[in-house]
Formats: C-alpha cells, sequence, structure tokens
C-alpha cells in the first residue's frame, strides 16, 4: 500500500472511496447526500493542493483508492497551529491497516508544518473510528450533544484532538 498527496489522477477512486465511505451512515454526510463525483473529486483535490495550510492523502491499494484523509489547517495568526481531520476507508478494505498508515502519513504532514493539534469529530457510536483515533493518539475533549440528526434521532459526536 502506498499512500501520498492525491493528485488530479486519483478523482474517479477517490469519488468511489468516498461514497463508499459515506455508505457506511458513520459520516456527516448521510450515504448519497453529497453526490460524489469525479469531476468534484477533481476540483476538492486542485483546491487542497492549492492550500499550503491543508492536505488530501491518500492509499492505495489493491490497484484503487483503499482510503483518503483530508487536513483543513488555516495560516490566521491564531489558528495556523491546528488542522482539523477527515477520514475515510473504502468499505471493503476497512481493518487492513489503512486508517492507521493515512495517519502516520498525517503525522509527518504535520510535522513538516510545525502543526501542534490536530483535531476531529466522530460520532459517540462509531465504535471502531474512535478506537482508530485513539490508537494514532488523538483524546476525546468533549461532547457535542444532539450534534446530528440520523434516521430521525439525534446523535452526539465525541471532539476528539491529538497535541504534537
Amino acid at each position: 500500500m502506498e499512500v501520498r498527496q492525491a493528485v488530479p489522477e486519483d478523482a474517479d477512486g477517490l469519488a468511489e472511496a468516498v461514497e463508499s465511505a459515506e455508505a457506511s451512515g458513520m459520516m456527516l454526510f448521510a450515504p448519497g447526500e453529497r453526490g460524489m463525483t469525479a469531476d468534484g473529486a477533481a476540483v476538492m483535490i486542485n483546491r487542497l493542493r492549492e492550500d499550503p495550510a491543508s492536505t488530501l492523502l491518500v492509499a492505495h491499494g489493491g490497484g484503487r483508492v483503499a482510503g483518503y484523509l483530508i487536513a483543513r489547517g488555516d495560516d490566521t495568526l491564531r489558528t495556523r497551529h491546528r488542522a482539523y481531520v477527515v477520514v475515510g476507508v473504502h468499505e471493503d478494505c476497512r481493518g487492513r491497516g489503512i486508517g492507521r498508515a493515512l495517519f502516520d502519513a498525517l503525522g509527518e504532514w504535520a510535522a513538516a508544518r510545525g502543526l501542534r493539534r490536530l483535531e476531529l469529530t466522530v460520532r459517540t457510536d462509531n465504535e471502531g473510528g474512535v478506537a482508530l483515533y485513539k490508537r494514532a493518539g488523538f483524546e476525546v475533549e468533549g461532547i457535542k450533544r444532539d450534534s446530528l440528526l440520523v434516521a430521525g434521532r439525534y446523535v452526539d459526536e465525541y471532539y476528539m484532538a491529538k497535541l504534537i
């Protein structure tokens, strides 16, 4: 498996991986809500490649994009030390260390950029996600009560962060 910064040629595979990850029901977008297309993925790749405070990493395995990780940072004086993280792994590729490999690559990117803090949110009932983030060094900092409305019921999210 190879983890690297996304390039425009990854657009088709990234769109498929995003759609598969969101089909889990554990992401911010409901299954099918975003409607990610290859063209939309190409725009996202190019936008993040041009943003020096952000990155889009992809994990290639089995001849396709098996997972992705987006880190969005700022260049404002008070927030340039942090980045917000979103990660997704293709349903067929879960449990194979792809999430961990993406977080390892994120650590290298964050260190090279001089970041101090990585942060994310995760549904409190996403046991696999919470376990992955804890293994990657993230800690729960708080709970966003009734943060999401999923299938007619409110769901809490954890605020999680990792200090570098």
